[in-house]
Parts: structure tokens; sequence; C-alpha cells
């Protein structure tokens, strides 16, 4: 119900960019370009946790883009799902590469599930809505694609906002399982692990860990093909070798990001 009263209220209410605030539209072509305009890019936290897969992001989680996402995440600006699908489906690409993001099978999004306790808050599911979006972007432009929901939580987690990084690993561990009877589903294409946000990469290395506990016992195995996310925090990351980029991010010089950011 409370998803119905924003998908209405946001045809009627003024709009205003979700990046900067500029009236009358929803992403002004600036911060579209913050978004998605650049080419995805490996990243990976320091220190990263055990089980951590490849993770590609679309944009760094700062400035306009970081407003994006919480705008659509925390207030409900459920037309930004559109811009935000796009950034995580060229992150997608990145992910599988150039055989499989080209391949006749479909790719397959599996996102990183939400707590039945903050969907009830917010009243959507982010990550599954923005993994929707994706995959019928990609869809649009030739390349088989779709959501598998097959995630969830098998156990209470504590809220991870204020926690640092070996916090949020323990916090996470064993807090994910694959649905009973899903994991033949799994093999149908290469399965790419989705999600809005990498801050330590906690959350995506369990998603990693109950895929491969279900990988073993599965007789055909499944292609795994890393994980995207839309954006990734400039915590001390390290980048793909080939990327200049021009912030100065943990004490690097700016027009030349270093490998550690």
């Amino acid at each position: 119900m409370q998803g119905w009263w924003r998908e209405i209220a946001g045809l009627v209410l003024p709009v205003a960019c979700g990046g900067c605030g500029s009236p009358r539209t929803p992403l002004c072509a600036s911060c579209a370009r913050a978004l998605h305009g650049s080419a995805a890019r490996r990243v990976r936290p320091t220190p990263a946790p055990a089980g951590l897969p490849a993770v590609h992001a679309a944009a760094p989680y700062e400035g306009p883009v970081r407003a994006v996402l919480l705008a659509h995440k925390e207030r409900g600006a459920l037309g930004l799902a559109g811009p935000l699908g796009t950034a995580l489906a060229g992150a997608v690409r990145a992910a599988a590469g150039p055989s499989e993001a080209s391949g006749a099978r479909p790719l397959l999004l599996v996102p990183v599930p939400s707590s039945r306790r903050s969907v009830r808050a917010r009243g959507h599911d982010p990550t599954r809505r923005i993994a929707r979006a994706a995959a019928a972007g990609l869809r649009r432009s030739g390349r088989p694609a779709r959501v598998l929901p097959v995630l969830r939580q098998c156990r209470e987690v504590a809220d991870q906002s204020g926690l640092g990084a070996h916090a949020r690993s323990v916090n996470m561990r064993g807090a994910l399982e694959v649905v009973p009877g899903a994991e033949r589903l799994l093999g149908d294409g290469p399965v790419v692990l989705v999600d809005d946000l990498m801050t330590t990469g906690a959350s995506l290395a369990e998603a990693a860990r109950a895929l491969s506990a279900v990988h073993a016992a599965f007789t055909d195995g499944f292609t795994r093909s890393g994980a995207a996310v839309v954006a990734a925090v400039p915590r001390p990351f390290e980048i793909n070798r080939n990327y200049r980029g021009t912030r100065n991010v943990a004490g690097g010089e700016r027009g030349k990001a270093p490998l550690r950011r």
C-alpha cells in the first residue's frame, strides 16, 4: 500500500532532481552522467572480507550518486529506479565479461535480499526494484536477462549502518541461504550477484557463500560471474589498473587515482 501511494504521489507532486534538487526533472543531465556516464570499474574494499567475489561498480558513492540512491531507497523516489537500473546494467555487463555478456543464455541477476523489517519500513525492496530495471534494460539492448530473487535471510541481523568492516562480516556470517528448491534455476545462465551499494563487501561475501553452499551440492553446477553494484563507498578501494580518475580520494593526487582508494 505504501509503495502504491508513492507511485501516485510521483505523478502529482512537484518533481525535483534526486541528485541535486534542480526543479522539473527527476534526474538532471549532470547527475545522470555522474550515475551512469562512465564505464563500470572493478572495486575491492580494503580489507576485503573472505569470499568476496570480483565486484564491478558503476560509480563511487558520493555527491549526486549518493543522493540519488538515498532518494530511491529511503525517500521512496521510485521513478529513479530506471536510471539506477541503467547504471547497474552497465556494472552487470562488466561483471559478466565479453564472453558471457553477449551470450545466448540469460544473465541471471541475483539480488542481495533486504530484511523483511527494512522492506516494511521503506514500503519497497530497493535492490530488487533496481535489479528488475537493470534486467529490463539489458533485454532492450538485446541481452537476455532476468532477476532471480533466490536468496533470503535465514536469521535476523543487526543494523549495519553503525558497524565497522569486521563487525559487519560477523553480523552477516551465515545470515543468508538459497530458497529450498530454487538452486536448479541457477543453472539456466551465468549468475551475477547484484546490490545497490557496496560498503565493506560483507553482504556480497555472505551472498556468495550462500550460493557456493548449494553449488557444491548441485550436480551440474552453475556459472558465477562475480557481482555488480550501482555504487561503492570510496574507502581505500583497490581499482583495476586501467582506471584513471579525477577525484582526490584517500590521499591520491588529483587527476590520477591511486591503486588503493
